[in-house]
């Protein structure tokens, strides 16, 4: 079945990541961080087929080993919170044979990617499949966030634009400095941008399809763009698959059967109705430890809130879903000896707050983090919060 599966992420120091531990597992090798001063080995890793790195004209030929390419960029940044690469996810298609496949990643990383002026490090996958399992081919590309200048050095990331008045004046702030705002040296991060690659892997694949006879297509737009009213699937994986295919039931297969039964975040249209799809959540929730409990109750609540709140208002529409809820809840890592510690949860609405202190779902998760300690623990450690098999059929029941 055609597959249309397109992501893309950042490897973030904030969120504790090496770039050079994502491109070790990426390209399955042992690769020495010189900034963390770790070895990462994945030598052992099956699957990887075909790993390259292409580099623009202006990058130095020495960028084609990945230690050295993956070293320099953490080298280059200094910052505990930088931005290190985008990480794209790009699911290939089973019609095709593997060299075909090889052929048509490599034809849009060098024509996407490379020609914008990107390093990319990229690595086919192809899984190992047992008897009667789907095959899962995909593949994976870094790309270093701050661009190459002509001269083969690092550039910026982002320059200043000065505010000016109706004279062409700059605007002064009140400490007598000029006023500016940051923007982006390139346009990789852009929502259109996103948007043009994703519409052009979409076009090569159906390209080929075509070529090869075959009726089968893809589409990268969301299935509300297209006038369906469907959630996106969940992307299942090989080993979900493989237990699928021998007729035994798992958690994300169960949610992509009902998912096509349901659009539950169609009914969001405001923070009123987060509230009233959270409070019917909790109602028909029987938590064991503190059922009774109204301030445990609040707390949950607060956090339901927050959560929905951030992928109605913020994730992209294809991630707007109950499997997303599902992520964040199973992201939500408690240390009971740490009480600094911060899961990617914590961080990910402390760069929202950053951008938008007042937004909903910041309001939200900030009133919950009031609960810090032995009860926020509880919760996150999975006493009350629904996860997997428990949240399927009280949604089924809910919008079924």
């Amino acid at each position: 079945m055609a597959l249309f599966h397109l992501h893309v992420t950042q490897v973030k120091r904030s969120a504790g990541q090496s770039v050079v531990t994502s491109a070790a597992y990426r390209a399955g090798e042992k690769l020495y961080s010189e900034y963390y001063g770790e070895v990462s080995d994945y030598t052992h890793k099956g699957g990887v087929v075909c790993t390259d790195i292409l580099l623009p004209p202006q990058a130095p030929n020495q960028y084609q080993d990945r230690a050295t390419l993956w070293n320099a960029v953490e080298k280059a940044e200094r910052g505990k919170k930088a931005q290190l690469a985008y990480s794209f996810d790009i699911a290939l298609q089973n019609e095709f044979s593997l060299e075909e496949n090889i052929a048509l990643a490599r034809q849009f990383v060098s024509e996407q990617l490379v020609g914008r002026g990107m390093i990319a490090d990229f690595a086919i996958h192809q899984p190992d499949k047992e008897d009667g399992g789907i095959p899962n081919p995909h593949f994976h590309v870094l790309c270093p966030i701050r661009p190459i200048e002509p001269d083969g050095k690092w550039g910026c990331k982002q320059r200043r634009r000065y505010r000016l008045d109706e004279d062409g004046n700059r605007i002064m702030g009140e400490d007598g400095k000029p006023l500016f705002d940051a923007v982006p040296t390139t346009d990789w991060g852009s929502p259109e941008t996103l948007e043009h690659w994703r519409e052009a892997w979409a076009a090569m694949v159906n390209a080929k399809f075509e070529e090869k006879g075959l009726t089968c297509r893809i589409d990268h737009r969301s299935y509300e763009r297209q006038g369906l009213d469907l959630l996106p699937t969940v992307h299942e994986g090989v080993a979900v698959r493989q237990m699928e295919a021998k007729g035994i039931p798992t958690d994300k297969g169960d949610l992509n059967r009902w998912i096509k039964k349901a659009n539950p975040f169609a009914y969001i249209h405001s923070e009123k109705d987060i509230l009233k799809l959270v409070t019917t959540l909790i109602s028909n929730t029987k938590g064991e430890q503190k059922g009774g409990d109204a301030f445990w109750e609040k707390a949950e609540t607060l956090l339901y809130c927050a959560l929905i709140g951030f992928i109605h208002y913020e994730a992209p529409v294809e991630e707007q879903n109950f499997a997303t809820l599902i992520e964040f809840i199973n992201a939500m890592e408690v240390r009971e000896d740490d009480e600094e510690f911060k899961n990617p949860v914590d961080l990910m609405f402390e760069e929202l707050a950053e951008r938008e202190p007042n937004h909903f779902a910041v309001r939200q998760y900030a009133k919950y983090r009031l609960a810090a300690g032995k009860t926020a623990k509880s919760m996150a450690g999975g006493g009350i919060i629904l996860l997997g098999t428990t949240l399927i059929p009280l949604l089924s029941g809910l919008f079924g």
